[in-house]
Parts: C-alpha cells; sequence; structure tokens
C-alpha cells in the first residue's frame, strides 16, 4: 500500500545555503551514514510519515538531483543568497494549508527522525501553544522547530540571516521546550569542524 504522507504538519527542511565557509565544498554533499547529508535528511524526515518539503536555490540542479527520486516536494527559493530569513519568507508560504508545520536545517547532522517525532510529541501533549522547539540537554534553543499556522503571517516580514529568531522571541511565553541533546544545535560549517566530527564518530 502507497504510503499518503500526512500534511496536519508537514516538515520544511531548509536547504538553500550557499555553504560559504567550506572553501568550495557543498556541505550538503558531506558523506554521513554513507550518504549525502541532504538526502539522508529527507530520508530522516520521511521515516515520521509527514509531508517534506526542501527549500532550494531557483537555480539550483546539483542539490536537486541528490532528492529527485524521494517523495518530497522542492519548493524554489529565488533569493537564496540573501540569507535564511528570506528562504522562510519565501517557503513557508509554498507550504500547503496546515495545522502546524516544521522547519528545520538541512545541515544539523545529528538530528534524527526520533528527534522530530519527539517534538512532534510535544505538540500533540500540549496543542494550547504556539511553537514547539527542540534544545540541547541543558536547554539551550535549537532545532526541530514547529509553529503553529496561526504565526505564518509572521514570516512574510523576515529578512537578513537570523532566521525566524524574532517570532520565537516573540512568543516565548507559548513555547515549549523539547530536550534533546547536542544535535539540536550541532551543524557543521567549515572543513575542519567536518573532521572533528568525523574523528568523533564511526559514520
Amino acid at each position: 500500500m502507497t504510503r499518503t504522507p500526512t500534511t496536519d504538519c508537514p516538515i520544511l527542511i531548509l536547504a538553500a545555503g550557499q555553504s560559504s565557509r567550506m572553501r568550495g565544498r557543498d556541505k550538503l554533499f558531506e558523506t554521513v551514514n554513507d550518504l549525502p547529508l541532504l538526502r539522508l535528511q529527507c530520508l530522516r524526515a520521511l521515516a515520521t510519515g509527514a509531508a517534506v518539503f526542501v527549500a532550494l536555490p531557483a537555480s539550483d540542479t546539483l542539490r536537486t538531483a541528490l532528492i529527485r527520486d524521494l517523495d518530497v516536494q522542492i519548493l524554489r527559493v529565488q533569493n537564496a543568497a540573501l540569507g535564511l530569513g528570506e528562504t522562510l519568507r519565501s517557503s513557508v508560504p509554498q507550504l500547503p494549508a496546515c495545522d502546524a508545520f516544521m522547519v528545520i536545517p538541512a545541515d544539523l547532522v545529528d538530528i534524527e527522525a526520533a528527534d522530530m517525532a519527539a517534538v512532534m510529541g510535544a505538540r500533540q501533549s500540549h496543542p494550547d501553544l504556539k511553537i514547539w522547539q527542540g534544545t540541547t540537554g541543558n536547554g539551550k534553543p535549537g532545532h526541530p522547530v514547529i509553529f503553529d499556522a496561526s504565526l505564518r503571517s509572521e514570516f512574510a516580514n523576515l529578512s537578513g540571516d537570523t532566521g525566524a529568531r524574532g517570532i520565537v522571541k516573540r512568543h516565548s511565553d507559548q513555547t515549549w521546550h523539547v530536550p534533546l541533546g547536542p544535535q539540536a544545535l550541532l551543524d557543521l560549517d567549515t572543513p575542519e569542524e567536518w573532521a572533528a566530527w568525523r574523528s568523533t564518530t564511526t559514520t
């Protein structure tokens, strides 16, 4: 039987960044668990049973080729070089009608499907709030983050490279934190960071 992904809370994977600190390498092509990171992140998201959307630069072909055969929908970002805020401003309106949506950067190497599911579970357990956010073990805010659909209009005002931090700050009294661990903030932006991470893992 073909699985129909649920759109109650779709997952938006942010994969339109330029990998500008990788000195010519694309970090979303870095191999994790024997797969390019972008493909792995899509597979992890799909494992939750949610509909998955991937924000990519408008002119991209290489990243698209990594996930073309997966059951994900690609959202094109016309001005991705302007930063994460622009990616969110462009991609969130392209999501289908839904009750809420999860946002997760593609470069969080250690985020697993179980982490995404934990944040989804927090939304089910605490439905009267507006934001549900993964944190490190000591409570430092990170990802994934689920936003209630009532906040969608606020994404229209985003710009720059700070993402949705302003939205989260405005609604801090309506946010539920979900302790996950260091993976909630672990992104690797330089070849040196990738080398250091690989030296401590077996992936």
